[in-house]
């Protein structure tokens, strides 16, 4: 009862607004995709002095990496291997550098003056996205629209539907839908860093998103976005818990429906106003929900400001950072993971901004997040507490996968700046396999209750 009044609640509210929906662009800007900027809107042009390379490309799909087995779980493996920093940023020189960092880097280096850095490489701007995706991008410029007062799109799925954004509803739409892979079975390992040790967790997630399988085009109107199944391997407290969720298009019309499989009593039980700030499994309760993936799910807690466009150092082809080669002991340092092995480059992010609703409850008053203008993925996330001092920190590392001729989030690390811990999300290094991209093999009747209890026993 208390879900469904919440949602009459905010669909009221928001009823006032769908008068407002965002149009479309202009016929003259929509044709800039593909000339003057990328077919999913990055401006194609390097910067004035040349430290930010025009957009080149060059490679789709598995054309850097010959040999790469495809859909199998491939280790990712680092295309530019013989490249080296050309500096490396430190709290002894990082004031020269200010005007390219974001506010989470700094309180970085400065809180870890002696081992915290940031190696800066080349930068590369050489994947492209396949032909479809660019036409389904094209599509959306000229007639995709946000309503419900942004609590949903309408939208041709496949793409990010607004590749020349207009506010900051439609850059965090961009950032909620890019293009992704259709399926997903992986097993990925979790740390919780402290000073009194290391937590570990491990969970098995298996996903499908239909409508980004290649062979399909629909509209966001068709309701489910994705289908996940989530299974907990480590802690030992956790093990054996399964959570099934489904994801929607449009948050003010359907649910974000999730159900909980407990090992304790053996029962399924489906949970209320799944996401936001609640604790996510397999961390000890150092991240909450919305903030895999930097955001996801409902953005109805937060007004959302599309700050405008910088050139930063921020993590990119992060090959290094995933390779079986680097193992978790190397990586796992105190107080912060080891920084040798990541790969920062200058690049060009939009910023958005999200305050925290009169009203609105969250742990987090204000996030900032840094998004990828070449693939709308989000790179840095800054999240400030209730008396809006910076908290906690998110550096998420990703590289291109031929699986998908897309970019996939590699390990996403959290630092908690008050009490000096940090999590890694999401590592597969000493994992046998790493994700299994668009093998497919899933349907949605796979995601149910039932697949919960079943998963569970």
């Amino acid at each position: 009862m208390q879900q469904h009044a919440l949602r009459i609640a905010v669909t009221g509210a928001l009823a006032l607004f769908a008068a407002q929906a965002m149009a479309a662009v202009s016929a003259a800007e929509a044709a800039r995709l593909g000339k003057d900027l990328t077919c999913v809107g990055a401006e194609k042009a390097g910067n004035a002095d040349g430290s930010i390379p025009a957009f080149s490309g060059k490679w789709l799909g598995a054309q850097a990496n010959p040999g790469w087995k495809m859909n199998a779980g491939s280790h990712a493996s680092d295309v530019y291997p013989n490249e080296k920093p050309l500096f490396v940023i430190t709290a002894a020189n990082m004031d020269q550098y200010a005007a390219r960092l974001n506010d989470g880097q700094k309180a970085l280096l400065k809180k870890y003056p002696s081992t915290y850095k940031m190696p800066v490489y080349q930068s590369r701007r050489d994947f492209r996205y396949p032909d479809y995706v660019c036409d389904t991008a094209l599509e959306n410029a000229k007639g995709a629209k946000v309503t419900d007062g942004g609590m949903g799109v309408d939208a041709t799925t496949g793409a990010v539907p607004f590749p020349i954004p207009k506010s900051g509803t439609e850059a965090l739409w961009n950032m909620l839908l890019p293009h992704r892979p259709f399926s997903v079975n992986t097993v990925r390992d979790n740390a919780t860093v402290t000073s009194n040790g290391i937590i570990w967790g491990r969970l098995k997630s298996v996903g499908l998103t239909p409508a980004y399988d290649p062979k399909v085009r629909s509209k966001t109107s068709d309701g489910v976005y994705s289908y996940y199944m989530t299974s907990a391997l480590l802690p030992e407290r956790e093990k054996g818990g399964v959570t099934v969720s489904h994801e929607p298009y449009n948050f003010a019309k359907n649910y974000r429906l999730a159900w909980r499989y407990d090992p304790g009593t053996r029962r399924v039980r489906q949970v209320p106003g799944y996401g936001f700030d609640q604790p996510t499994a397999g961390v000890g309760g150092s991240m909450v929900i919305d903030e895999d993936r930097l955001f996801n799910g409902s953005p109805e807690r937060y007004d959302w400001k599309l700050v405008g466009k910088r050139e930063m150092y921020v993590p990119y082809n992060a090959y290094r950072v995933a390779s079986p080669k680097l193992k978790y002991k190397d990586l796992l340092t105190p107080n912060h993971p080891n920084t040798e092995p990541m790969r920062y480059e200058l690049h060009r992010v939009w910023v958005l901004e999200g305050k925290l609703k009169p009203g609105m409850r969250h742990l987090y008053s204000k996030r900032v997040m840094y998004l990828d203008e070449d693939s709308w993925h989000g790179l840095y996330s800054d999240q400030y507490d209730g008396q809006g001092k910076l908290w906690r920190a998110a550096v998420a590392h990703h590289y291109y996968s031929p699986d998908f001729s897309g970019w996939f989030n590699s390990t996403t690390f959290y630092h908690d700046l008050n009490s000096g811990s940090y999590v890694a999300y999401g590592m597969l290094n000493e994992q046998p396999k790493s994700d299994v991209l668009n093998a497919g093999g899933l349907k949605p009747e796979d995601f149910t209750a039932d697949t919960a209890r079943r998963a569970g026993k």
